[in-house]
């Protein structure tokens, strides 16, 4: 079948991507799904950090590639061998597909599903497929297993959460990148207790996301961290009890004025190593830094590593909030529902697949939290 698809032919084509296209929108070929998959029709796909990580060449992957992994849709066809998946479901996408006989997924790590993560560096499937082609009859990869941006696209049973037809689509996205990445780095990596402090560098998607969690989970104080005081502004609303503006002051120094010595879990959400390691040194003898945020693969992290075993310091990673997503999105779409999940709050504007050059441009200019692609 005939679909319309975003498409990255080149890495680190330079800013104003409204200009230089590093998107273009393509009339492309996806063939039906094959065993164990679903023909899925895009309904909202967001745009995130993660995106446009690859965008800018900083995170390469495998080219051509349909971009886009954070998303919601309807279910149009099932392959061979899905029985528990019917046309006319709703779902939310996993960008990371978990086979559940790995290793990982066997002791209860799935964000660790070593085929998953095998599959989404190939940008093909979990079984190993890919199933875009352009009209040249080249072979197009899938962005995590997700390829969000196009009208239609075919995934793995195993990306796919049915969720209640009851949701908003639009919103729903966010629940598969933004809301479980945030909320699941404070639930289930660090399990915050009520009457913790927390602070939180880098007020995105995710990073508000964070916040959300943090006073979902009773913290307190909650810090939040970034240089654009709408996104402070934001935080705010969301939960945090105090901001800081790194651009003005010193967020360290802040952040352990306010907590009086540190707080018990600083979360990193830029993906650099810089804003990394002041994190740690806002963090309580005793505390967690968590990091969320992806930095480059090159890039090397230096801590005093005294400090680790002096006073008992933990550096814990967070991937995809160390979610089982079958479980997680069900419960906090209901925990939004039931009005202590605001993530309307996240959507900054709804676009068309033929803007999303510009959407991006804005995303790098942070003057968007999320903005979703609106199919139908």
């Amino acid at each position: 079948m005939k679909t319309r698809a975003a498409v990255l032919y080149e890495l680190a084509k330079p800013a104003p991507y409204a200009e230089s296209c590093a998107l273009e929108v393509d009339e492309v070929e996806l063939d039906g799904p094959g065993p164990g998959q679903a023909l899925i029709e895009m309904v909202s796909a967001g745009l995130c950090h993660s995106d446009l990580s690859v965008i800018d060449g900083s995170r390469p992957r495998p080219l051509p590639m349909v971009m886009g992994h954070e998303a919601a849709g309807i279910v149009r066809e099932v392959g061979a061998g899905v029985a528990d998946l019917l046309p006319g479901d709703h779902v939310v996408f996993s960008f990371l597909p978990m086979c559940g006989r790995c290793v990982a997924c066997t002791a209860g790590r799935p964000t660790q599903c070593e085929a998953g993560a095998r599959a989404n560096l190939a940008g093909c499937l979990l079984d190993g497929t890919r199933r875009f082609r352009n009209a040249r009859g080249q072979t197009l990869h899938h962005h995590l297993g997700v390829a969000a941006f196009s009208q239609y696209t075919v995934a793995m049973r195993e990306s796919l959460i049915r969720i209640d037809p009851a949701v908003p689509l639009e919103t729903a996205a966010l629940y598969g990148c933004a809301i479980i990445t945030g909320v699941g780095a404070v639930v289930n990596t660090a399990r915050v207790a009520p009457g913790e402090a927390v602070a939180v560098w880098g007020l995105g998607g995710v990073g508000l996301s964070v916040v959300m969690g943090a006073r979902l989970a009773g913290a307190y104080p909650i810090i939040a961290v970034d240089l654009l005081e709408h996104k402070l502004e934001l935080a705010r609303r969301l939960g945090a009890s105090h901001t800081v503006n790194a651009a003005m002051i010193d967020p360290v120094e802040a952040v352990r004025e306010l907590t009086g010595g540190g707080a018990h879990y600083c979360f990193e959400v830029v993906g650099s190593e810089h804003v990394l390691a002041q994190a740690f040194r806002a963090t309580a003898r005793a505390g967690t830094t968590v990091t969320v945020g992806l930095p480059g693969a090159q890039k090397m992290l230096s801590v005093p590593a005294v400090t680790i075993t002096l006073e008992e310091r933990v550096i814990r990673g967070s991937f995809m909030g160390s979610a089982v997503p079958a479980r997680d999105i069900p419960r906090m779409i209901g925990l939004a529902r039931a009005g202590m999940l605001p993530v309307e709050a996240l959507l900054t504007r709804t676009l068309t697949l033929d803007e999303i050059n510009a959407g991006f441009d804005a995303l790098a200019r942070g003057e968007a939290v999320r903005q979703v692609v609106r199919f139908t």
